[in-house]
């Protein structure tokens, strides 16, 4: 009984281990591998911290069963007062510093490709394909005209919709992202694209969806109380079929019914 915490902590270490080594296959995990080359860098960061993490892990449990095993025998052991050794506090200072100075050196390349804009594809920034504005609770999109670019001021021809993100595949797109209320946070988590939309600024975010499908939009701020309803959706198509949907878009909102009126006649 004495070396019952020994057997507890090694085990809880050892089924932690197990469950997240089962859990990819499972569904536990990532919802799928990333559809976007910079997702695919996040998540090799995302995989690089979780290993030095796991190996810090498992050697303080190593080194934790090993002490309870050792001194947890219920025999009689006389203490000893140790004052403590520089040289081990100056290992255990530097070592996390030197291991947090490189993951902080290693990420970022991956963080200015996503957050710099002076990194941004230029086509992208020149051509922007939507503003997104997130309010309670929902997503507000307008996208330019066909044939037009997106103007930071609303123009009679934009054309509106909601929770209904379009964006053509295989190459960078931008969008400006407003809130109209509070703080929200727009969540691609199939291309691993988060950035929180603030009330008074325009935001831009760019990403590419290397798949032609149809991916979750959420909401990951909590927002108020309809938050679990802020869902809605990126499709992801081809050039031909993204400048269809954009055309029957605008026949559809600039239909004022009297040319079908005269055809019924």
């Amino acid at each position: 009984m004495n070396r019952f915490w020994c057997f507890f902590f090694s085990g809880a270490a050892a089924i932690a281990v197990l469950f997240s080594a089962i859990g990819p296959s499972y569904g536990w995990w990532f919802p799928g591998a990333s559809f976007s080359p910079l997702g695919a860098q996040i998540d090799d960061l995302f995989y690089l911290i979780l290993v030095i993490t796991s190996v810090t892990f498992i050697g303080v449990h190593i080194v934790l069963g090993y002490i309870l095993w050792q001194y947890g025998s219920g025999k009689p052991r006389r203490a000893s007062f140790l004052h403590g050794s520089h040289a081990l506090e100056v290992v255990w200072s530097i070592v996390p510093a030197g291991v947090l100075l490189f993951i902080a050196l290693y990420q970022m390349d991956v963080w200015a490709r996503y957050r710099v804009k002076s990194n941004f594809d230029p086509a992208a920034v020149a051509h922007p394909v939507a503003e997104v504005t997130a309010r309670q609770f929902e997503w507000r999109i307008r996208y330019p005209a066909p044939g037009k670019t997106l103007q930071d001021k609303p123009q009679p021809d934009d054309l509106y919709t909601v929770n209904d993100l379009h964006v053509p595949v295989g190459k960078p797109v931008l969008i400006k992202l407003r809130s109209e209320d509070v703080l929200h946070s727009f969540f691609l988590p199939h291309l691993r694209v988060k950035q929180d939309a603030v009330p008074g600024l325009s935001i831009p975010v760019w990403f590419q969806a290397d798949k032609a499908q149809v991916y979750d939009l959420v909401c990951a701020e909590l927002c108020g109380w309809g938050h679990y309803k802020m869902r809605g959706q990126l499709t992801a198509q081809r050039a031909e079929e993204y400048k269809a949907y954009l055309d029957e878009l605008s026949q559809t909102q600039f239909d004022d019914g009297v040319a079908a009126k005269k055809n019924d006649e």
